[in-house]
């Protein structure tokens, strides 16, 4: 079977079968940071790392990988700077990272497992320009895997490593300087007045900031729509089919490229091949073109403040944007539910930092939750799914169980502590008794000498009425209060574990739950739920309060909480 019909499975089978454990493969990548330097072509690349393969007799494998690699050449366009900070912690010490380009992942995966002999490609910075990259890069040449590079050569020495050690630094200042750069000369260009970003529909994107000239086209009926909104008698849906009559259109664009587009090989420029297509106005279309102060001639700074552009010129007055504007907020309804929709964890969950609540919306088949923060919040986590929520809220729910190690401490201080309570207890209500036999005794000669206590003028007969209610009061608070300590204390710590016994098994029906299920649990044990960037606060109801910190003597007569 010729290899041209070979399948996707038999390609990696072929792979993973070491039938090019002698071959090295080629790695080119095309910087989106630095698009003006020669090396960073790709056509550059791959003419001198075949060069050098030649050179030195190196086998080049007949591979291709439709998403990976073309004739037994990678070649990726992605910017070597970028770095995930994700990081997962796991058993025996591990962490994990995450690699942001998809082809170096494989390409390291096959190398490591030793399905290639190694990798060509030009330079040091082709290959990582991120410290982590740049780990994973050392480490494999540790374990065997043959890394050669064209413009380098690294040999097993001391000088060897530190050579590769200034490589690897440069490479990474060489991007951090260009990131400064950029963001620095972007940030001047917005406090100038200069367009940073693509001009809206109705100015045309030429490929320059300093100018963005109007569409003589589009233009006019942009104006016109201003005007007709602003007398009133148009409403937004009757403006999009009357600009879609006008043969009004929005701004030309590309579709999304798709996974395997992403992954395509440099050379096949799938981005010329993907069509521009003008979509008609619609309702939302036409709301943002009237609520967008670019058409009245100003853009945001750096802190979000207008101010006036050098770039372009307005399509409508500010007066009359204005009066659009008023208009539009007058208009504005808020949506009220007939029927409110089930979501799970609605209004349970807020942010730490301004109190906004999370609200729930599905997409693509996935529970998120989105909080319209302040715009000053430092909050950054804006959205989650619901997988990570619960997940947060699982954990919670495992800690509030007393460990193994946890219960034999509890259980060592049960006879010490426990007793020093019960001590304390049984002192108080010796006092509580001395107390009421002393009010006993002063009900007993306010009833015996009350007409006595009248006539000699000590008690009036309201004030006796008060004095001999103030007691009866007294006495009851005491007889409440002894009542309410007759509870043993290791009784107390015995229902304590048992609530953590059940909560474990609770954790296994949590982690199995649908999700209504798990927000009945959720709701039942914690009354308050705040997230703030990763970490999740919480207040637990009454009866968990006891898990919630341990060891704390919430049984103490006195009050005190005393933390272990």
């Amino acid at each position: 079977m010729s290899k041209e019909f070979l399948t996707l499975q038999e390609v990696v089978s072929e792979i993973e079968s070491g039938k090019y454990r002698d071959a090295y493969l080629v790695y080119n990548r095309r910087s989106t940071d630095d698009p003006n330097i020669q090396k960073n072509s790709i056509a550059y690349q791959k003419a001198n790392n075949l060069a050098y393969a030649e050179r030195n007799k190196l086998s080049i494998p007949s591979l291709t990988l439709e998403g990976f690699c073309r004739d037994g050449i990678v070649s990726e366009r992605h910017s070597g700077f970028k770095e995930d900070d994700t990081m997962v912690f796991g058993a025996d010490n591990t962490v994990q990272i995450r690699i942001e380009r998809p082809k170096f992942f494989r390409l390291m995966d096959w190398l490591i497992r030793g399905y290639f002999a190694g990798v060509i490609t030009l330079c040091w910075d082709r290959a990582s320009r991120n410290g982590s990259d740049s780990n994973l890069i050392r480490k494999s040449m540790f374990r065997g895997v043959d890394f050669r590079f064209v413009l380098g050569d690294y040999d097993k020495t001391s000088a060897g490593e530190l050579h590769m050690d200034i490589d690897s630094m440069f490479a990474q200042h060489h991007s951090r300087v260009t990131s400064e750069k950029v963001t620095l000369t972007m940030r001047n260009k917005r406090a100038q007045g200069i367009v940073t970003h693509r001009a809206p529909v109705g100015y045309l994107n030429l490929g320059g900031m300093e100018h963005k000239p109007i569409d003589p086209e589009r233009a006019p009926i942009i104006q016109k729509l201003f005007e007709m909104y602003a007398t009133s008698e148009w409403s937004l849906a009757d403006l999009a089919r009357w600009a879609t009559e006008q043969g009004f259109t929005m701004s030309p664009m590309r579709r999304r490229r798709t996974e395997a587009e992403i992954l395509a090989e440099e050379e096949d420029d799938i981005r010329l091949e993907i069509e521009k297509i003008s979509r008609p106005p619609t309702y939302n279309s036409i709301h943002k073109i009237l609520t967008n102060p670019f058409y009245k001639g100003l853009i945001p700074d750096e802190n979000g403040v207008l101010i006036k552009s050098i770039s372009h010129e307005p399509i409508v007055s500010a007066e009359l944007f204005d009066r659009v504007k008023e208009r539009l907020h007058k208009r504005n309804k808020s949506a009220r539910y007939t029927q409110v929709l089930g979501h799970p964890l609605r209004r349970v969950i807020t942010c730490s930092d301004c109190g906004r609540v999370y609200t729930p919306y599905p997409q693509k088949g996935i529970m998120y939750y989105g909080a319209k923060c302040y715009k000053d919040c430092p909050n950054p986590k804006k959205s989650f799914n619901f997988d990570f929520i619960t997940a947060k809220v699982g954990g919670l729910i495992h800690n509030l169980s007393f460990t193994k190690k946890e219960l034999e401490m509890l259980d060592a201080r049960t006879n010490t502590e426990i007793a020093l309570l019960e001590t304390k207890r049984l002192n108080e209500l010796e006092r509580n008794e001395r107390r009421k036999k002393k009010i006993r005794e002063d009900l007993g000669y306010l009833n015996t000498n009350r007409l006595t206590l009248l006539q000699a003028g000590v008690y009036t007969a309201e004030t006796y009425m008060t004095e001999h209610a103030r007691l009866n009061n007294e006495l009851a608070t005491l007889n409440e209060a002894e009542s309410a300590s007759d509870t043993a204390m290791a009784k107390t710590v015995e229902e304590v574990v048992l609530l953590s016994e059940l909560l474990k098994d609770l954790c296994f029906y949590y982690e199995n739950a649908l999700p209504n299920e798990k927000e009945e649990i959720i709701t039942q044990i914690f009354s308050e739920l705040s997230l703030s960037g990763d970490t999740l606060k919480y207040q637990c109801k009454n009866g968990f309060r006891a898990l919630e910190s341990r060891f704390v003597a919430n049984c103490d007569p006195t009050g005190n909480r005393t933390p272990v």
